[in-house]
C-alpha cells in the first residue's frame, strides 16, 4: 500500500514479520466499501471513469453470459456439422461448442441471428448511458473544482521572430493589444534540456552521499565510479562531496545562462476562462501557423524535456511516429508467428522436423499448444508500452496525460492488429497469402478464421487477464523485487517513498482488448463468456484497491479517456457484423447474411449521434458553465491570492531555484548546506 504508506496513512513496517505473509481477505471488503464519491474525492474522475469500463463490462458480459451459455451454446452443441463423438467429448475440440458446429442451412442459425441484433442493441443502449452518465459527472466535477491554472491559461506556440523584439515583448505587446481587459500574465517557455540534465545528476548525487553519511561504519562510508558504484576507481566522502559542489557550480551557472534562451512558445493567462477558452478556439492571426494556441495543461502535468514550439516541427514529429508505429507494428509479426507454430504443432514440426518426437507427447503437446503460445506473447507484448509512451512524447504534446492518451490508442490498434487479426490470420492462413490480396473476401476470411482461434483466446484470458490481475497488480512482484536490487545496487536514500500512478496507456488498452473478444466471441464461441466475466469481476475489485491503496494521480483530464472506451467498443460491435455476414454466407443462410448488412450502418448511424451529442463537452466546457463559473469565482476571497500565484505557476522547475521550495534558504547558499548535508 504505497499511497497510504506515503501519505502516513498506515504505518510502513521496516522489520520483517512471517504474519505479513499470511493470507487475508479483509482488503476485498476495504476496497468494496467505498463509494464512487469516495473514489472521486480520492483520486479524481479519472479513476472513476476507469472504473466505470469495469462497470460497463460487467453489464454487457453478464447479458451475454445469459444469453450465450443458456441459449446460443446448447445449440452449438447440438449440431452435426463436425460429427461429434460424445462418448469422447473430453477430448474433442472446443469448435464442438462454438457455431461451426452447426448445420449449414439449419434453422437455428437464425436464433444467432437475432441474438446479433439484440446483443447490439443492449450495447448500443449501455453505451448511451455510459456516455451521458460521464458527461453529466465531468460537468459536476467542473463546478465542484477550485479554480486550477490550466483554466485560465493558454499554450501559444509559433510566435512570430521580430529583430526589434524579442518574444516575450511580442507575446505582452500582442495579447494587451487584443485582450486589454482579460490579459494577466505570461510565462515563456526557454530551453531548459541541458539545466534539466545537470538538476537531475545533482539530485541524484546527493542522495548517494546521504546513503553514504548514513552507514555507520567508516569503510562503507565510500563509492566506486563504475557501474551502479559496483566497480572502478574507489571515490571517498570527502572527495564525493567536492565534486557535488562542482555540480552546484554548473547549475548555477547554466540556470543564469538560460534567461535568454527563448523558444517561440509561451503559457498565456487571463482573467476568466471564457476568455481563455475563446483564444482557444478563436484563430489569432490571418496565417493560420503563427500564433497557434491550444489548452495548457496543469502546471503538474507539463512533460518539459520535449517541447516542439514550431508548428512544422510538430507536424513532422508526426510523420516520422507514425512511420515508426508502423514499422514497429510489422516487425511484431515475427513473435506473432513464433507464437502461431506454438499453437499449432503442425507447423512447427514443419519448420523445425527435428522436434518431430517431442512434440508428439501428450503433456508438451498440452503444455505447447494451450499455455505457453499466450505466456509467450504476452510476454513479448509487456515491452510495447514504454515504445508507445516513448513514441508519444515525441509527438509534440506537452502534457503527461496527452502522451498517455496518444500511447493509449497506439497500442490499442497495435493490439488490435497483431495480438487479433495477426494471430487469427496467421494461424489459419499463413500459408494462402493470397487471401490477402481479396478485400471483398474480407468477411468470408474473418468467418472462417476468428472460430479456430477460441481456444487460444481462451487461454490468452486465463494468461494475460486472470494471472496477471494478480501477479502484476495485486500482489507487485515486480516493483517488488525492482527496489530490492535498485536499493542494494544504487544505493538510494529511503527519504523519499515513490508512489506509482495508473498506468492508464497500458491498462485500458488490455481492458477494451477482453471488451472486443467478448463481443466477437459472443454468437461464435460463447464458451468464452464466462472466463472475459470472470476477469471483470475480478478486475473491478482489484483495481478499487489499487486506486485507494496503491496508485496517486499523476494527472486529471476530466474523464477524456472514455471517449476512447466508446470508440474501441464500436470498432468490435462493427467487427461483429462483419464476421456475421461472412458466417451466415458460409453457413448457406443467404437471408440472414444481406439481412445483417444494415446492422453495422445502423451502430455507425448511433455512433455519430453519440458524437455529435457528447464529444463537444469532452473537448471544451460549454460557455455557459464557464461564465457561471467565473461568476461563482466573484464572490470567492481567495481568487485574488490565486491570480497572484498564477503569474509563476508555469515557470519551468529546471528554472526554479532551490529558495522557491525553501523559502527559509538561500539561492546563493551551496547546495551541500541547503540540503543540510
Amino acid at each position: 500500500m504505497p499511497r497510504l504508506v506515503a501519505e502516513e496513512k498506515v504505518e510502513h513496517e521496516e522489520e520483517f514479520r512471517v504474519g505479513r505473509l499470511l493470507p487475508s481477505f479483509e482488503w476485498i471488503k476495504k476496497a468494496w466499501r467505498p463509494s464512487e464519491d469516495d473514489l472521486l474525492s480520492y483520486s479524481g474522475l479519472d479513476a472513476v471513469v476507469f472504473m466505470r469500463i469495469f462497470t460497463f463490462g460487467l453489464r454487457v458480459f453478464r447479458f451475454a453470459v445469459i444469453v450465450g451459455i443458456l441459449i446460443l451454446l446448447p445449440f452449438n452443441y447440438a449440431g452435426n456439422q463436425l460429427s461429434i463423438d460424445f462418448s469422447d467429448l473430453p477430448n474433442k475440440s472446443l469448435e464442438s461448442f462454438s457455431i461451426s458446429n452447426v448445420d449449414d442451412g439449419s434453422n437455428r442459425l437464425w436464433i444467432h441471428f437475432c441474438a446479433i441484433y439484440i446483443f447490439t442493441a443492449v450495447v448500443c443502449y449501455l453505451l448511451y448511458i455510459e456516455f451521458d452518465y460521464i458527461a453529466s459527472k465531468r460537468i459536476a466535477f467542473f463546478y465542484s473544482s477550485k479554480p486550477k491554472p490550466d483554466q485560465f491559461t493558454v499554450l501559444v506556440r509559433s510566435i512570430p521572430i521580430t529583430p526589434e523584439r524579442s518574444f516575450s515583448e511580442s507575446v505582452e505587446s500582442y495579447f494587451s493589444e487584443y485582450y486589454p481587459s482579460s490579459y494577466l500574465s505570461h510565462s515563456m517557455v526557454r530551453r531548459t534540456g541541458k539545466l534539466r540534465g545537470l538538476v537531475n545528476k545533482a539530485d541524484k548525487a546527493y542522495k548517494k552521499l546521504v546513503h553514504l553519511k548514513s552507514k555507520n561504519d567508516e569503510q562503507q562510508r565510500y563509492t566506486r565510479s563504475g557501474c551502479l558504484g559496483l566497480c572502478g576507481r574507489r571515490i571517498d566522502l570527502e572527495e564525493y562531496e567536492k565534486s557535488l559542489e562542482d555540480m552546484e557550480h554548473n547549475v548555477m551557472t547554466e540556470r543564469s545562462a538560460i534567461v535568454g534562451k527563448e523558444v517561440a512558445a509561451a503559457f498565456v493567462s487571463f482573467k476568466s476562462r471564457l476568455t481563455a477558452a475563446t483564444v482557444i478556439h478563436v484563430q489569432q492571426r490571418l496565417k493560420p501557423t503563427e500564433w497557434v494556441t491550444e489548452q495548457a495543461p496543469d502546471p503538474q502535468d507539463i512533460y518539459w524535456p520535449f517541447f516542439s514550439s514550431l508548428f512544422f516541427t510538430k507536424w513532422l514529429s508526426n510523420i516520422a511516429v507514425i512511420v515508426a508505429w508502423i514499422c514497429i507494428t510489422l516487425l511484431f509479426f515475427i513473435p506473432v508467428a513464433f507464437v502461431q507454430g506454438l499453437a499449432n504443432l503442425d507447423q512447427l514440426e514443419r519448420w523445425f522436423p527435428f522436434l518431430k518426437g517431442l512434440v508428439e507427447m501428450k503433456v508438451v503437446s498440452q503444455v505447447v499448444t494451450g499455455y505457453l503460445p499466450s505466456l509467450v506473447l504476452d510476454l513479448v507484448q509487456s515491452l510495447v508500452p514504454p515504445v508507445m509512451i516513448l513514441l508519444s512524447s515525441i509527438q509534440g504534446y506537452i502534457a503527461f496525460s496527452k502522451i498517455e492518451k496518444s500511447a493509449c490508442i497506439k497500442l490499442l490498434w497495435f493490439t488490435i492488429w497483431n495480438v487479433f487479426f495477426a494471430n487469427v490470420l496467421s494461424g489459419t492462413a499463413l500459408y494462402n497469402a493470397e487471401i490477402f490480396l481479396e478485400p471483398k473476401n474480407v468477411p468470408a476470411i474473418l468467418a472462417v478464421a476468428v472460430p479456430g482461434q477460441a481456444s487460444f483466446f481462451i487461454s490468452y484470458v486465463v494468461t494475460s487477464g486472470w494471472t496477471k490481475i494478480f501477479s502484476a497488480k495485486l500482489f507487485r512482484l515486480k516493483p517488488l523485487i525492482w527496489s530490492y536490487v535498485k536499493g542494494i545496487l544504487c544505493c538510494n536514500s529511503d527519504e523519499e517513498h515513490e508512489v506509482p500512478s495508473n498506468p492508464y496507456h497500458s491498462e485500458i488498452p488490455k481492458i477494451l482488448f477482453f471488451i472486443l473478444l467478448g463481443i466477437t466471441y459472443f454468437f461464435l464461441a460463447p464458451l468464452i463468456l464466462p472466463f472475459v466475466l470472470v476477469y471483470f469481476c475480478f478486475g473491478y475489485i482489484v483495481y478499487r484497491n489499487q486506486l485507494f491503496n496503491v496508485y496517486k494521480p499523476k494527472f486529471e483530464t476530466g474523464g477524456k479517456f472514455w471517449t476512447v472506451v466508446h470508440d474501441a467498443t464500436i470498432f468490435a460491435l462493427i467487427l461483429m457484423h462483419i464476421i456475421a455476414i461472412g458466417i451466415f454466407g458460409l453457413k448457406k443462410v443467404p437471408i440472414a447474411s444481406s439481412a445483417t448488412i444494415p446492422l453495422p450502418i445502423l451502430t455507425l448511424i448511433f455512433n455519430s449521434y453519440c458524437r455529435r451529442r457528447f464529444l463537444p463537452s469532452f473537448r471544451g466546457y460549454p460557455a455557459e458553465c464557464l461564465i457561471n463559473k467565473d461568476r461563482m469565482d466573484e464572490n470567492d476571497p481567495s481568487t485574488s491570492s490565486f491570480f497572484d500565484e498564477l503569474g509563476t505557476a508555469y515557470r519551468d522547475p529546471a528554472v526554479k531555484s532551490r529558495r522557491d521550495s525553501r523559502r527559509s534558504e538561500s539561492s546563493d547558499s551551496p547546495l551541500l548546506d541547503r540540503y543540510n548535508v
